[in-house]
């Protein structure tokens, strides 16, 4: 049955259920954040306790993200078909599970394998969560409940540094992925006994498996090309992505129904250079969080709890103001608010690029807060804009390929920072004799990450006018 909430014929009932749909979605929302920003402080000690190498402990964070990517798309389109609740309950079921085979792992590859099921239970959520919103409020509305939702997010990300430096330094790594089972349970509870209806408006049509499955493995080779770089052979298996993705893109412009909407993005330009903007934006900036945890606790000594009080600095002011941004984008072109947004965010990376072994704490905070401010000012409008340009059945598509542009975004964010490590450290464990090439790889990251920055400033302005909910 495919029930639209907003057409329930009693009111208090149709407003109830939507405060129930904001809050399940928000709690979600904050999960997985929660537990990225948590594992980053703790990478240290999971790499000093399985021996780990620099490009072997990014992969703990890149496995997650390659599943979230991959399967983003695909899933959006499934849920589409077959119902939104069913895929989000389906991921949250699977999000527990991981977490508590995460806590049990007793190796470097067990515990990278449970991470790719983490990832596959986010990217049912993910793919989701934003589109089961849109389809429950109206577009004036639209912007606030948005806000409220990154707002969430950036939540996730604030107190993740804190509590899990707080967690690993007394507790041990492990009750990271404990610390998420409570809320995962209530959330769960909430699906069952709260949201009652469904949406599927697009029943009945057909799901592209052959894209699908040209779209994983490409992404898969990619990402794994780039841990294999320097090497000729990692270089092949990138090229043989690439080739995949190009292949896919023809693919999907033949097939009667594509798991990616390809003819949507070529005549809706609000949905194609919004979606780009995500893709720059993330690409630029979120290794950001990975690099500075292992440069406070590796260059400057910081214990888990200190360093994750220093990065709680940008996510919380992304928390703070992205409600603000959101509404601002219901009143003003959003293609304005998200761009002003990438300037500021170009700004912080291009003050990262000076990090060396004497710049003080105080430098990053107010670098971070400057981050925070752009990241608010960027994504809840963006995403306004994203939605607003399409028609309620295409919601679920669009949702999915905004998330799958900051997902793999954030994928190829770690696969830069895993190429330069491999170029200028090397397979080897980061100790004292290794910091000097640490932070040269560091001041390389930052500067290619604000090239790729200023030129998103230019995506976001080029999507026009229009998407304003």
């Amino acid at each position: 049955m495919n029930e639209i909430l907003l057409s329930d014929s009693n009111p208090s009932k149709r407003e109830a259920t939507k405060k129930y749909v904001l809050l399940i979605a928000t709690l979600a929302s904050f999960l997985a954040p929660f537990m990225g920003s948590s594992v980053n402080i703790a990478l240290p000690a999971i790499g000093k306790e399985f021996s780990m190498n620099s490009v072997l402990l990014s992969w703990i964070t890149t496995a997650y993200l390659l599943a979230v990517a991959i399967l983003l798309v695909p899933f959006g389109r499934i849920a589409d078909i077959y119902g939104r609740k069913k895929i989000f309950t389906l991921g949250m079921l699977i999000f527990l599970v991981s977490s508590l085979l995460t806590a049990s792992s007793q190796s470097a590859q067990v515990l990278i394998a449970f991470r790719l099921l983490h990832g596959i239970g986010s990217a049912m959520i993910f793919s989701t969560g934003v589109a089961i919103l849109t389809s429950v409020y109206p577009s004036g509305e639209r912007g606030r409940v948005l806000g409220i939702n990154v707002a969430s997010v950036y939540f996730g990300l604030s107190v993740g540094p804190f509590f899990g430096g707080l967690l690993t330094e007394y507790f041990g790594w492990r009750s990271i992925f404990l610390a998420v089972v409570p809320l995962a349970v209530i959330i769960i509870y909430l699906l069952f006994t709260k949201m009652d209806s469904d949406w599927s408006e697009a029943k009945g049509e057909k799901f592209d498996l052959v894209g699908a499955v040209i779209y994983s493995f490409s992404l898969v080779a990619i990402m794994y090309g780039f841990s294999l770089l320097p090497s000729v052979l990692g270089l092949g298996v990138v090229l043989g992505g690439i080739i995949g993705i190009m292949a896919f893109l023809q693919w999907e412009i033949k097939v009667d129904d594509p798991v990616l909407a390809i003819g949507m993005l070529r005549k809706n330009t609000v949905l194609t250079f919004s979606s780009l903007a995500a893709f720059i934006n993330y690409s630029a900036t979120f290794a950001t969080g990975f690099i500075l945890s292992l440069y406070l606790q590796y260059i400057k000594g910081l214990n888990p709890h200190h360093a994750g009080l220093v990065l709680i600095s940008q996510p919380l002011v992304m928390a703070l103001f992205s409600p603000f941004a959101g509404r601002l984008s219901d009143r003003l072109e959003p293609r304005i608010v998200a761009s002003s947004g990438m300037g500021l965010i170009t700004a912080g990376l291009l003050l990262f690029m000076f990090l060396d072994e004497k710049t003080t704490l105080g430098f990053i905070i107010i670098t971070l807060v400057l981050s925070g401010l752009g990241f608010a000012f960027f994504s809840s409008p963006n995403t306004n804009s994203v939605m607003g340009s399409v028609e309620k059945k295409f919601f679920g598509v669009a949702s999915g390929i905004l998330a799958t542009m900051r997902s793999t975004g954030m994928m190829f964010s770690m696969g830069i920072t895993m190429v330069i490590f491999a170029l200028l450290i090397g397979k080897v464990e980061i100790t004292p004799p290794h910091y000097p090439q640490f932070l040269k790889s560091v001041k390389v990251i930052f500067t290619v990450f604000t090239i790729l920055s200023f030129g998103g400033i230019f995506a976001s302005l080029a999507r026009g006018k229009g998407g304003e909910g």
